[in-house]
């Protein structure tokens, strides 16, 4: 059995501990309950041919009042920033945390979520920023939706597989 801890950052209120529910619990909640501190979840599952256990560990988010702790990320083989399509400035906070984790614990595998990928309506976040942010930056960027399940399982597998990998 091979354990990975898997770290969900970003700005308050992008959708972390909701994209973490539907992964584990497969339940989605309209219910906005903030995270305090850090909550730990556990997935057991197969992927290519091996037993994985994803320790998830859904940070508080970051906003003017509260930055992420840096002890929170030690032992971490992995990790998720989390943006919402719907507030640009959760973009914004997903480059200081990037920065931050590199600086504190070097270069990890991550994924860029762009979450709440089903209110199309309210987006503020544009198709040029997204292209930019893969073509400058090299993110690994995928839109998920916790509400409708859209590319959640995805991004958890995949994630894996670049820890494993590494």
């Amino acid at each position: 059995m091979i354990q990975k801890k898997v770290c969900m950052l970003g700005a308050a209120g992008v959708g972390k501990t909701s994209l973490v529910q539907r992964f584990v619990k497969s339940i989605y909640s309209e219910k906005y309950h903030t995270t305090i501190g850090v909550k730990i979840d556990k997935k057991t599952f197969s992927l290519s041919g091996m037993d994985v256990t994803l320790l998830l560990w859904d940070l508080q988010g970051e906003d003017e009042t509260h930055k992420i702790r840096s002890s929170f990320l030690r032992g971490a083989s992995g990790f998720f920033v989390v943006i919402d399509l719907t507030r640009h400035d959760t973009l914004v906070t997903a480059f200081s945390i990037q920065k931050m984790v590199e600086n504190e614990i070097g270069e990890l595998p991550f994924y860029v979520l762009l979450n709440k990928n089903d209110l199309t309506d309210e987006f503020e976040i544009s198709e040029t920023e997204i292209a930019e942010l893969e073509k400058n930056y090299g993110w690994k960027i995928l839109r998920t939706s916790a509400k409708s399940g859209e590319k959640v399982e995805q991004a958890f597998f995949e994630l894996t597989e670049l820890m494993l990998k590494k």
